[in-house]
Parts: C-alpha cells; sequence; structure tokens
C-alpha cells in the first residue's frame, strides 16, 4: 500500500466548503489527515460533512469573527487533540474601482481577506502542535498592478506579509507559515457575482494573459497546499509558492 503523506496529521481549512478549500479538504483526507472545514453556508456545510465522512468535522463559522474562530478551535481541540496544519483559504473578490467603490465594499473585502485571516490564525495558534505548518491562501494580484483591483490586491498583499511576520513571530515553536499565490482559478468564487456570460469573458482575458495558456483548477492549488503541508517542505518558510501558470512572472 502506497505511503499516505499526511497520515497521522490534523488539518483545518477555512473556506472549505467549495472552491479551492473542498479540493484541498478532498485531498488532504485522501492523504490520510483527519480535516476540519469551515463554511458559512448551512447546506454546503452539511454535504461536506456528509462527503468528508467519519472522522472529519464540518463547521459553520464566520471567519471575521473572534468568538466564532475561538469556538471552532476549541471543537477542534477536542475532537482531534491539536492541529498540524492550517490552511487559511477563506477569501472574496470583488472588482473596486478606485472612484465608484463605497465603504460598504471595502470594509467586506478587508474584514474578511485580511480580518478574518488574523483572527483565525489567532484563534488556531495555541492549538498549532510545534512543527505544524499554516498555510495562507494570497493572489499574483499581490505582484502586479490591475486597473480596478486595488482594495482585492491590496488585502491579498497584506496576507503575504502575514506569512513572513508570523513565520518570524513562531519560530520558536517551529511553526513555518507559507502562503500560495494562485492565478486565474476557475472555481464558483470566479463566478460569484457575475452571469454565466460575464464570469466566462473575465476568466477567458485571464487565460490570454496567462502564458500556460489555460486556467488553473482548484486541484492545481490543492497540490501545492498538500507540498506545503507535508514533510518534504520543512525547509521553507516565510515563502509565497507561486501556482498562476506564469501570469506574474512572465
Amino acid at each position: 500500500m502506497s505511503h499516505k503523506r499526511l497520515a497521522g496529521k490534523t488539518a483545518l481549512i477555512t473556506g472549505g466548503t467549495s472552491g479551492i478549500g473542498l479540493a484541498t479538504a478532498r485531498l488532504f483526507a485522501a492523504e490520510g489527515a483527519k480535516v476540519a472545514v469551515i463554511g458559512r453556508d448551512a447546506d454546503r456545510v452539511q454535504a461536506t460533512q456528509d462527503e468528508l465522512g467519519d472522522g472529519s468535522l464540518a463547521l459553520r463559522a464566520d471567519t471575521t469573527s473572534p468568538d466564532d474562530m475561538t469556538a471552532v478551535a476549541g471543537r477542534i481541540q477536542d475532537a482531534f487533540g491539536g492541529l498540524d496544519v492550517f490552511f487559511a483559504n477563506a477569501g472574496i473578490a470583488y472588482p473596486t474601482p478606485l472612484l465608484e467603490t463605497d465603504e460598504q465594499r471595502y470594509d467586506e473585502i478587508m474584514d474578511i481577506n485580511i480580518k478574518g485571516v488574523f483572527f483565525s490564525m489567532q484563534a488556531v495558534a495555541p492549538i498549532l502542535r510545534d512543527g505544524a505548518s499554516v498555510i495562507l491562501n494570497t493572489s499574483f494580484l499581490n505582484q502586479v498592478g490591475r486597473p480596478g483591483l486595488s482594495l482585492l490586491s491590496a488585502s491579498k498583499a497584506a496576507v503575504r506579509s502575514f506569512a513572513r511576520t508570523w513565520s518570524a513571530e513562531l519560530l520558536d515553536r517551529g511553526i513555518r507559515v507559507n502562503a500560495i499565490s494562485p492565478g486565474a482559478i476557475d472555481t464558483p468564487l470566479q463566478r460569484r457575482g457575475r452571469t454565466p456570460e460575464e464570469a466566462q469573458a473575465v476568466l477567458a482575458a485571464l487565460v490570454a494573459r496567462t502564458p500556460a495558456g489555460r486556467a488553473g483548477a482548484a486541484d492545481d492549488i490543492a497540490q501545492a497546499a498538500l507540498y506545503l503541508a507535508g514533510d518534504e517542505s520543512t525547509f521553507i518558510l516565510g515563502a509565497e509558492l507561486v501556482v498562476d501558470g506564469g501570469i506574474s512572472q512572465l
């Protein structure tokens, strides 16, 4: 029987009921991990619990709520005894043209993409085992300038910074914090708030700029997360693994 790369490990994935998060949860479970996921939609949370089955944990929670995340950490501590892997994946993506973006949209993006990551990490840090791996989801947008995407880009640049600062802050516990920078990934998030025609047009425009010549799939990011979660990447910390088909590099 082949060796499972996450055998004996426990993992938590935020935004784990669809897209990249769900693909990663499936892969982590297949590789031997006990997996917990967080989502906000009750139906998707239940569907994910049913799919992952016994030994998994699917919880409804809001990552921007410190109280919710403290409760999640307590549930995981009771169920798993601690965490070996934390994938802070939850986020949103909306255009924010400079002259058209109101305060509500500003708060929504910054709260979910920055505040949610910060307070999720604050809640789970005490239950991370020494030597744990933390993975943060950023974006190729933190390395390029795209009109109309200033807030999304800035929020992901902040998350990129967390990977460095938290790696330094948790160094004495051997906890490494790294980031994954996705490019154009065909997921429900990419289609949210758009008609099917609009979503296809946006994706096609991104693919046209992508040297690899295609959109990424959620599984492309899940494979990168598996590498950072496993023991093969223990010499990597504070880094960003770019998985974007070359859109930010070439």
